[in-house]
């Protein structure tokens, strides 16, 4: 891997800089990373590079983002645009939604960029092998709280209240249908402490309502209360359309026409999934090089 050059350090601070602001203090903004010191973050902001090495840079512009991979342009797609509707719609009315929608089309990259683009805005990413202990403690890291030295119940406490003092917080779940029954229990306490007083957002894809529905078929606990905070209606997005790949393609550098119809073809097959539709685009252009 090459050394990172002095421009990309530059563009990594000032990503860094933009990420602190969103914090109502440095320390907040520090605590929110995983394996960064507050020392790490000061000396970056103050351009002081020598002691830092490239894999912190990097591990630093992994987390708090900087711009959009190879110059990838991000298009407005119906998807896209309804997500960051329904997001808006959540932190200004500190409401609930679950925002279903198929697998690739742009949930995740339209989260991170709502979240980038906005202050009191944090992101979760969740998964089938979290812990109750682990969830919890990964909030608190989010919204820049350290957990050292607390109790769950102490931590679980200091995050309602941290989120409360906040002027138009939005808690993003991404994936949360994957989350244990245990841990999605934590989600009835969490609307309870903050309705009205939080915006909070799941996105998945639409297994969640089948197993919603087998939860309320069975009665498992839990799964009614959830039901009724996101008022008993999941929002479901449009699907990614062959017009959208079109937008995509030319976004991204493909004007012939023969390229565009041969990547939307491809995409055709794989569910207009976005992943595989970057990958066509890169294939192409790889191939254009030769």
């Amino acid at each position: 891997m090459s050394e990172l050059t002095i421009k990309e350090k530059d563009a990594i601070r000032e990503s860094l800089r933009a990420y602190c602001a969103k914090y109502p203090s440095q320390n907040k903004a520090s605590g929110s990373l995983k394996g960064v010191s507050a020392g790490t973050v000061s000396t970056i902001l103050n351009g002081k590079y020598d002691s830092i090495s490239d894999e912190m840079f990097r591990n630093i512009a992994a987390q708090v983002g900087t711009g959009n991979a190879a110059g990838w342009q991000i298009v407005e797609t119906g998807a896209y645009q309804e997500i960051r509707y329904a997001m808006d719609d959540a932190q200004k009315w500190r409401n609930v939604t679950w925002i279903v929608g198929d697998a690739g089309c742009g949930k995740t990259t339209t989260a991170k960029q709502y979240e980038q683009e906005h202050r009191e805005v944090f992101y979760i990413l969740c998964s089938e092998d979290m812990s109750k202990a682990e969830f919890i403690r990964e909030i608190a890291r989010t919204i820049g709280l350290r957990s050292e030295g607390y109790t769950l119940r102490e931590l679980w406490d200091l995050i309602i209240g941290e989120l409360i003092q906040k002027e138009l917080p939005l808690m993003v779940f991404d994936e949360a249908d994957k989350l244990t029954d245990a841990v999605f229990h934590y989600f009835i306490s969490f609307y309870n402490r903050l309705e009205e007083k939080c915006g909070i957002v799941f996105l998945s894809t639409d297994y969640i309502k089948r197993r919603m529905d087998l939860g309320l078929r069975h009665n498992k606990k839990g799964y009614n209360e959830i039901h009724s905070r996101i008022g008993r209606k999941f929002y479901q997005v449009d699907h990614t359309t062959a017009n959208d790949i079109y937008s995509i393609c030319v976004a991204n550098g493909l004007k012939d026409k023969a390229k565009i119809n041969e990547v939307i073809k491809e995409s055709e097959t794989c569910d207009f999934d976005l992943r595989r539709v970057k990958k066509s685009i890169h294939r192409v252009k790889r191939l254009n090089e030769k």
